[in-house]
């Protein structure tokens, strides 16, 4: 049964990739492979594909013509395989090295995208335009040119005759944004790596005037928790109140939590983001920056931070209510009230030490607290490991030669959770530059400058070739 789905699964997929709408967009084949031309076609046919969770996904279709790509250009078909996983997919290619015994090099990215309603964007989201200098589509950002790129750089090296030490083992996850099954599945795979690059995360900034600024790389990550509280209560007629109501005391609960704050923490990634951090700064915000690196009891520091959505989630954990629903008739007392908490924890912490916080500061008695969250796992921060920090530095350096390289912490979460979760260093890599006011990953008009492109595949080969030697 399952053979059979599989088979149906890469038939049909195979067989989209020359349907007429996607011929509209450049074949890859039109371009040298290795050229920094291929790399916007790929990038330009992979944003057609409409790889958005839900009926009609092709995420899968989208793996058939990546793998169609990689294997012209040089990787065993063998090497390349497509996992059917509910509607959507995952691709794993393995470029083999010289060293069996060598732990492998994983690069990690996805290759599935949020969703996007064509009637509120500008542009269709799922056909593809360069427009004076920008590659406008979704997946723009997040994170279909990144694949592009670095697949790109991958069969450069392979016709420049690279040979790798150990393992190069590209990998694209199905379901990034939405239950993450593929990235766990992925990661209990390839457990044995000897460090990740995850092209979904870290990045450069531009100025607004296009002069680049700094580049950071992601060593931590928050872990991702919802909570879920409910107040309970007998109820009974809305015409005879009672001291005791459930939508009242969880209000009440809500509020205090609101008011609470975590105490703010530092790490060896955070710290020095923030001093290095402060040199892009000025004012009061640098010098919060520069003091809180070195006292993260400072309360000055703290106030101007916390005060900053930019910032407040880099200096600890994070809790903030998202729904709320109570009641069951206008006319009655409410026999239940329930709110959902999402918190976002500092690396290290462990859910239940948060959950146990928030109950206590909610000081109702009546109030019962579980942990719903899915498709998270806590994760520590990845080491600074001298030999990845080294060869991002110089491949930065390469690519955007005088560009600042430090590091810092997601507070969103990505594939990186599921590798750390099983002890293997993940780094989120990527060296797509872009301007704060060009931010619009997951938003209407989605875009990014094509001139990344060259400087991108430069960055790529000096980093995975320092790395899989």
């Amino acid at each position: 049964m399952a053979i059979g789905r599989n088979l149906f699964l890469l038939g049909a997929a195979l067989a989209l990739i020359t349907t007429p709408g996607l011929a509209q967009t450049p074949s890859s084949d039109t371009a040298a492979i290795g050229s920094d031309a291929q790399a916007l076609d790929i990038a330009k046919r992979a944003i057609a594909f409409r790889s958005v969770a839900g009926a009609g996904n092709q995420t899968p279709q989208l793996a058939a013509y990546l793998k169609s790509v990689l294997v012209a250009g040089g990787f065993a078909d063998s090497d390349v395989t497509i996992t059917p996983v509910d509607d959507t997919a995952y691709l794993v290619a393995r470029w083999r090295g010289s060293d069996p015994s060598a732990k492998p090099l994983v690069v990690s990215g996805h290759i599935d995208v949020v969703e996007a309603k064509p009637a509120d964007w500008q542009r269709d989201p799922f056909t593809p335009v360069v427009e004076n200098g920008y590659l406008y589509g979704r997946g723009a950002t997040d994170m279909k040119l990144d694949a592009a790129v670095a697949m790109t750089a991958l069969l450069r090296m392979k016709h420049a005759g690279f040979k790798p030490r150990r393992d190069i083992v590209l990998e694209f996850s199905g379901d990034e944004e939405t239950r993450m099954k593929t990235s766990a599945l992925i990661a209990e795979q390839l457990k044995n790596a000897e460090l990740v690059i995850n092209i979904d995360g870290g990045g450069g900034r531009f100025a607004e005037d296009g002069k680049p600024q700094f580049f950071t790389w992601n060593g931590a990550e928050k872990t991702y928790a919802d909570f879920e509280l409910t107040v309970t209560n007998p109820g009974g007629h809305s015409s005879a109140p009672r001291p005791q109501n459930a939508i009242n005391q969880l209000s009440a609960a809500l509020v205090r939590i609101g008011q609470y704050r975590f105490t703010p923490q530092l790490s060896d990634v955070t710290r020095t983001f923030f001093r290095e951090a402060a040199k892009q700064k000025t004012g009061e915000l640098a010098a919060a920056m520069r003091a809180f690196a070195e006292n993260p009891k400072d309360e000055k520091a703290i106030a101007v931070l916390a005060a900053d959505p930019a910032y407040v989630g880099q200096i600890g954990t994070t809790c903030v209510s998202t729904m709320v629903s109570g009641g069951h008739a206008l006319n009655a007392l409410p026999q239940r009230a329930t709110a959902n908490i999402n918190c976002r924890i500092f690396p290290g912490v462990k859910p239940a030490e948060v959950m146990a916080t928030l109950k206590q500061v909610a000081a109702e008695p009546a109030l019962t607290i579980r942990d719903v969250s899915e498709g998270s796992v806590a994760n520590d921060a990845s080491p600074m490991r001298p030999d990845f920090v080294a060869a991002v530095t110089r491949a930065v350096g390469k690519a955007w030669p005088g560009v600042p390289v430090f590091p810092s912490m997601s507070a969103g979460a990505s594939d990186s959770m599921w590798f750390r979760y099983h002890h293997v260093p993940s780094y989120g890599a990527s060296p797509t530059f872009i301007k704060e006011s060009d931010d619009f990953s997951h938003g209407l008009n989605e875009r990014t400058e094509v001139r990344n492109i060259a400087p991108g595949i430069r960055y790529y080969v000096s980093l995975f070739g320092d790395l899989a030697k």
